[in-house]
Formats: C-alpha cells, structure tokens, sequence
C-alpha cells in the first residue's frame, strides 16, 4: 500500500502529532471528535419522533426495555405483539433488560408497563442516546482499536490510527444507530471481536463471539457460510482439527444453550421465540430496498405472481447459489485477507438476494466492506458512498438529511483523495456515479414525482443502488478468487 495515503489528511494529522512527540494521544483525540459527531448526531430526530400511533424504531427499543424488566421471560415473546412485539433474538432482551434497568433506577416512570408508551420525554430520550452510545464504545470501539492494531500495529506506524478513524467514522453505522436509533454496534462489535479472534487463531472464543452476535441479531447469519468454511478449513488442516472440531460443536451448543435456556423448559416457547425472531409472513422484501428482488419487482410483479412460500424457496436457492461458491473457495484456500473477502461476499448475497431484507441491512456487508479500507480504498469508497446513498430515502423520512450529507462528506474527506496508482478511466467511470448520486438528489429536491407514481424516486434510488451493489458484488468476488494469500497478519492456531 506504499504511497496510497500521501493526501490522506488523516496522515498528516498524525505526522503534525509524531513532530510534537505526541503520536500517543491519537487515540484520544479520535475517539473524542468521534464522540463529539455521534452526538451531534443524536440531537437530530429518531425514527418516529411525533408520530403517533406506532412512532418507529426509537419506541420498540423502548418498549422492549419496559417489556423485559416487567415480565417473566416466558412471556417477552408473546406478551402484546401488536405493540413492537419482541422479534430478535435473547441476547437483545437481555441487554433491553440491563438498560431498562438502569433507567428505571434514574426514573422509574420511563419504563412503566403499558404507561410509558410512547413516552418521548427529554430525560428519557437523553437516556436511551446514552444506551446507544455506550454500548458501541463497551463492545464496537474496542474490537475496532484491537483489528487495527492486530492487522496494522507491526507495520507502517500511520497505518493502524488511519484505518480506526476510517472505520470509526463510517457513516451508514454511525447514521443509523444515533440517528435512526438501533443498537446495531452491539451485533457488529460482538461480529469483529469474533473476526479478531478468528485472524489470531482464537477459534472458540471466535466461536463464543459469533453465537452472542447471533444471538443479538439473527441477521448475523449473513456472515455464518464464511465463519463456517474458514473454521471447517482450520479444523481439517490442523494437526488436532478433530479436538478443535469437538471444541467448537461443544462451545456453539453450550452458548445458544445458555441464550435460550429460559425457554426449553416447553417446545411451544421455544418454537415461538424462533417464530418471532424468523417472520415469514412479512413478505419477500419490505419498502423500497436495494435488493435483486425489489428491483426485478419493478419490471416483474413478484410479489404478485408468486406466493408466499415460492417466494421463500426462490430466495433461498438464489442465495445459496452465491454463498456456496465463495465458501467452497474459502475452504479450499483459506487466509485471513480471503476470509475478509468471503464475509463480504457471503453478507452481500445475502442483502441482494435472501428473504425478508430492509434497507438497514446493507450495515452487514459494510462492516467487512469498511475493515479492508486500506487495502482496497476505491472500491471501499464506492461502496460506503452506495450504501448512504441507498439510504437516503428512509433517513429522508425522519429529518436526517443534514447529518447524511455533514458525515458522508466528512468520512469521504477522511479518506483523501484516490490512491495514486488509480487508473484515470476508473476515476472518470466512478466520478460519473457521484455525478448520478448528486443528479438524483437534485431532482429528488427539486421535482415532485408523478401523481400516479409517488415512489419513482425512490424506486429509481433502489434500481441504481442494486445495480451498484451488483457490480461490487462481482469485483469483490473477482478478489477473493485471485487476492494474496499473505496479506493481513501471520496467524497461529490456539
């Protein structure tokens, strides 16, 4: 990567600090101004602020905090599903019920049952931006400051503190956990500490990670294929792979085991938790997403031609078309650089073609995505830009306009300018997207859409972001098949 950075203003922040013998601060003074934008984010609306009835997101992380610190467990899956019924899975309650429990020791009426519905007072939310905010710096910062000083700390002395920053400041996360309001920082810290332990050779306390971040969030599984192969591979090419083979089936039974043990006690619970944490019946995909399926909507009614359970079956042999592939490859060769690759790859199959995707989904292949950004800064770029952009029109809807444009340009300029060795037809092909980005938004600013067709904005946002998506999909496919096999920290088996 020599000479990839020379106007990365990253770097010369930090050679300013290496002239005042002050490098070590660099640290605090990222995390500070990392700080400082997530709650300047904060202070800017949250999914369904002054809506009524339902309000959004912000409500149903409220209420389950209320849900779990006033009833049993047995009754967190099937208590009123008409208001935000608990959908994720046990590791969600449990942190919804340790947040829900220090708030009610600052005020108890912030989580009463049933009257606390709704309730969007200052205090209470202060207190749930604070949940968000300390939850990503407990378990996401520290698993960020640890992949870069494992995968940088022996090299280039600039390399470690620009790739933290970069990651740190990545927009799509940082947008929709302190604006929008989710705790998804939560499921992709438990995920990067799980890729921290697989790059270093821990490979049950990778295992641990991935089952509590799959039991966080079931959309984890969009990484499982390429967990599964990589740690297939460590056990048949290691000398004990058979011990190791039996140490993780153990490890993975024993931590779903503890997740789910208040509800094995009856098969009915059981099946009720998965029915809630996998709802079929919502449909193929929901609003206007990214995907393979919502674009070929527009040309092909599927929704309309095919039922319920065809459109399951169909998602499902699609997505197993593209994973399958990239974990086959990964077995066959496996190295930690091919692994970043195949996260990607697998998490990105999965947002074009599985069942049931949301717009937010595209966080799952940005956190791999974003972990290469110093190997592969162009394409990093297009992608995280393509990803806001696909997100344009559910921030729109609550009032996050200034923060997508303030922190998308903000990272962008982070980032510098494109490395040197960039051919000139790369740069004019992509400068032509960003010119269609800032196109569409004009328009979108400026124009009202037909009448007959109120969404054709943002069905043409979606149509332009999959077939992104779609050419990213292949180059990052095209580099897991031919990328090196040293790349990325030397790793040993423990």
């Amino acid at each position: 990567m020599e000479g990839l950075w020379m106007t990365n203003p990253v770097k010369q922040g930090l050679r300013h600090l290496v002239r005042h013998e002050t490098l070590w601060t660099a640290p605090l003074v990222y995390l500070l101004f990392g700080s400082l934008v997530r709650w300047a984010v904060a202070l800017h609306p949250y999914s369904g602020q002054n809506t009524p009835p339902q309000y959004g997101d912000y409500e149903a992380q409220r209420h389950w905090m209320e849900l779990t610190i006033n009833l049993p467990t047995k009754d967190w899956y099937t208590h009123d599903l008409t208001w935000w019924g608990l959908d994720y899975p046990p590791l969600t309650a449990f942190h919804s019920r340790l947040c829900g429990s220090i708030g009610s020791m600052i005020d108890s009426s912030w989580f009463e049952l049933y009257s606390s519905r709704g309730l969007e007072s200052m205090g209470s939310k202060l207190f749930m931006r604070s949940a968000v905010f300390v939850s990503e710096m407990i378990i996401y910062i520290p698993a960020v400051l640890v992949f870069c000083q494992v995968q940088y700390g022996s090299k280039d002395i600039f390399q470690k503190h620009i790739g933290a920053i970069l990651i740190i400041m990545q927009p799509a996360l940082l947008l929709i956990d302190h604006g929008h309001f989710q705790f998804n920082s939560v499921m992709l810290g438990l995920t990067l500490w799980a890729i921290n332990a697989f790059l270093t050779g821990y490979y049950v306390w990778g295992a641990i990670f991935f089952c509590l971040s799959l039991g966080f969030k079931q959309m984890a599984l969009y990484y499982s294929p390429a967990v599964f192969a990589y740690l297939l591979a460590q056990c048949f090419k290691n000398k004990q792979g058979l011990i190791l083979f039996c140490k993780l089936g153990i490890t993975v039974l024993v931590t779903f085991g503890i997740l789910f043990s208040p509800w094995l006690g009856s098969l009915d619970s059981i099946l009720q938790v998965i029915h809630r944490v996998f709802p079929v019946a919502r449909g193929l995909f929901e609003d206007k997403v990214a995907s393979v399926w919502c674009t070929l909507n527009i040309f092909i009614k599927i929704r309309q031609l095919l039922s319920l359970e065809a459109a399951v079956k169909m998602s499902l042999v699609a997505t197993l078309l593209a994973v399958v592939p990239v974990s086959i490859q990964l077995y066959l060769r496996p190295s930690p650089y091919r692994f970043l690759y195949a996260l990607v790859n697998s998490s990105l199959a999965f947002f074009l073609l599985s069942f049931q995707v949301h717009e937010k989904s595209i966080l799952l292949p940005a956190l791999p995505v974003t972990l290469l950004v110093l190997e592969d800064p162009v394409a990093v770029r297009l992608f995280i830009n393509t990803a806001m952009f696909s997100m344009f029109p559910l921030l729109k809807r609550e009032g996050l306009e200034i923060p997508y444009v303030a922190t998308t340009l903000l990272w962008n300029y982070l980032l510098g300018d494109y490395p040197k060795s960039t051919l000139s037809t790369l740069r004019n092909t992509i400068n032509v997207v960003y010119a269609g980005f800032i196109g569409w938004h004009f328009i979108d600013l400026t124009v009202a859409p037909p009448e007959k067709l109120p969404d054709l904005f943002v069905v043409l946002n979606a149509a332009m972001s999959c077939g992104l998506f779609c050419i990213l999909f292949g180059y990052f496919l095209y580099r897991q098949w031919t990328c090196s096999t040293t790349t990325l920290s030397t790793i040993k088996s423990h």
